[in-house]
């Protein structure tokens, strides 16, 4: 059942008081009292600091949530834009895709935030946002990867954990060796990912290893996903299934309660995890993702961006909410209030990131420095290719065969080949 939340909201800064001004002078265009309709995966509570700071600062707006579970989040903003849907005016995005969103005309283009948007976040965010050489969604949020350490495990295995710098990084190599010392002395799995079967958290293997996205060529429409390091990084996440090293039946985002309870020795995850585990009695810490040996120290990006429904009736209020969430800092940074997430704006995640240290005490201490690292160091993004989303769907359900026992060369194989076929009406 989609949940809702309605709250008032009103104006600062110039460019804003245009658009309010405008909304509340056009009733055919929503008017001060239509209400901005907005869209997203989240949880509706996540979103209450947000919606309480716009109320404070935009006078006679009002926003009107609605969540969309997330793992049916992609096909219903995509059937109901399509049908040309005008309940919805801001809607968040996945960013890698954009290009497609754009292409099949599902998102404003946003001309008049091109320098403003640039200005506050990194070229990289930004980037995310832009097709055809125009901005069509700016970024709300980013993310990167860590690994989770179970000292209490480690410490029965007589393994001496790693640490939070990333110039002590762990190998996968060595993450597998520790992993199954601890498990040889009673916890039950070694190593888990939280996202088992999705392309963003399993990007980084074949990356480390110089296979590169899997997303080639100057219109990023041709794949190169069987390569020998694509192989050799699925044979060696396959073989953490067939030797028991991780659990199978898991699905993505049900993984975290193992770690939680203890029964995990090594979990993969982000720093909305440092929230969820903050109540753990485990006695955790945090540590690099690592690295295949003699590969490129590699961690994924990206998170979600906002645009706005080309058929909304309310595109001025929907701007002014958009401007606030992405540019203003303040708003910003009061998207992360509630969760572990990192604020796409430079000067938000400036304030943020201090807060990530205290989140479990001790146990994430050096978190927020490790976050900054690999944001700016070791960070790569999904390709952005207007056929991500084919892509995407091809490869993460090539993921979940090759954890459930498949064959990773010829799989892999098959799966380039369902990529060229979904992307020819695209060329």
């Amino acid at each position: 059942m989609r949940k809702r939340q309605r709250v008032l909201a009103s104006a600062a800064g110039a460019a804003t008081l245009a658009l309010v001004a405008a909304a509340c002078s056009s009733g055919s265009e929503g008017g001060v009292d239509a209400a901005i309709q907005f869209l997203g995966p989240e949880d509706p509570a996540y979103f209450e600091p947000l919606i309480e700071a716009f109320e404070a600062e935009h006078e006679g707006l009002t926003v009107e949530y609605t969540q969309v579970p997330f793992d049916q989040y992609n096909s219903t903003v995509q059937q109901r834009l399509t049908a040309e849907d005008d309940s919805i005016d801001v809607y968040a995005v996945d960013q890698p895709r954009v290009p497609w969103m754009a292409a099949q005309g599902l998102l404003e283009e946003l001309p008049e935030y091109e320098e403003a948007g640039r200005a506050a976040t990194t070229e990289g965010q930004y980037s995310t946002g832009i097709h055809d050489g125009r901005l069509w969604a700016l970024p709300v949020w980013n993310s990167t990867q860590m690994m989770f350490v179970n000292q209490d495990a480690l410490d029965e295995a007589g393994v001496e954990a790693p640490g939070t710098d990333p110039a002590d990084r762990w190998t996968w190599e060595r993450t597998v060796e520790a992993a199954e010392a601890a498990q040889d002395a009673g916890t039950e799995w070694g190593l888990l990912m939280e996202q088992t079967e999705y392309y963003y958290q399993l990007q980084p293997l074949a990356e480390s290893l110089g296979g590169g996205s899997g997303v080639v060529g100057d219109d990023m429409l041709e794949q190169d996903v069987s390569n020998a390091e694509w192989v050799q990084a699925m044979e060696w996440y396959g073989a953490t299934f067939e030797d028991g090293l991780s659990p199978r039946g898991v699905g993505s985002f049900e993984t975290s309660p193992l770690f939680a309870s203890g029964d995990v020795a090594f979990f993969v995850g982000g720093p909305w995890d440092l929230g969820v585990f903050a109540d753990s009695d485990v006695d955790w810490t945090v540590a690099p993702l690592p690295y295949f040996e003699g590969g490129e120290q590699v961690t994924p990006s990206g998170s979600w961006s906002w645009g706005i429904n080309p058929a909304s009736p309310n595109k001025d209020g929907a701007k002014a909410f958009l401007e606030f969430a992405a540019i203003d800092p303040e708003g910003n940074l009061a998207s992360t209030e509630r969760q572990t997430i990192i604020p796409a704006n430079t000067e938000a995640a400036a304030a943020y990131l201090p807060r990530v240290d205290e989140l479990a005490g001790e146990r994430s201490a050096g978190a927020a420095d490790l976050i900054a690292h690999e944001v700016e160091n070791t960070a790569v993004v999904r390709p952005v290719s207007v056929g991500y989303a084919q892509f995407e769907e091809v490869m993460n359900t090539a993921f979940a065969d090759i954890r459930n026992g498949s064959d990773p060369g010829p799989r892999l194989e098959q799966a380039g080949g369902q990529v060229e076929a979904a992307w020819e009406p695209l060329r």
